[in-house]
């Protein structure tokens, strides 16, 4: 699995692809720029994302921004719905006004909270068919 963590906090970073290193290969950005980036560039060379775990504020681009654009270029390039990246926002920010803006705006896969656990984000990686059933139990 490719998997693209994106945080403008290095720490977050640091965790999120500790938690995950063991499932695919990570790539880290810091700005909602910089993932739209990654994202074009990983499918113009083939080997698209599976998975994005995307922060809402960030400098320069933030996430909700990062989202739309990534699925407008999605849609652009005539990506099956079946087939697009399992987008999981992350964050702090558990504001109606956000959720409301990532899911039906931005079309995002799923929202997570900060702190992110591991039996948590393991949880919706199964639910979306990213992570073996075995693992998810054993992440407790």
């Amino acid at each position: 699995m490719r998997i693209l963590i994106v945080d403008d906090e290095q720490f977050n970073r640091m965790l999120l692809q500790q938690i995950l290193k063991d499932l695919g290969d990570c790539d880290l950005t810091v700005d909602g720029r910089e993932a739209v980036e990654a994202f074009i560039l990983a499918h113009e060379e083939g080997n698209p994302y599976h998975l994005v775990l995307l922060d809402i504020m960030m400098p320069d681009m933030n996430g909700q921004d990062a989202l739309k654009s990534i699925r407008s270029y999605e849609r652009e390039r005539g990506v099956d719905e079946a087939k697009q990246a399992v987008i999981i926002m992350v964050t702090a920010l558990d504001t109606e006004a956000q959720v409301v803006e990532a899911f039906f705006r931005g079309r995002c896969t799923d929202y997570i909270t900060k702190p992110v656990n591991q039996v948590q984000l393991f949880n919706k990686l199964k639910e979306y068919h990213l992570l073996p059933t075995a693992e998810a139990s054993s992440a407790g």
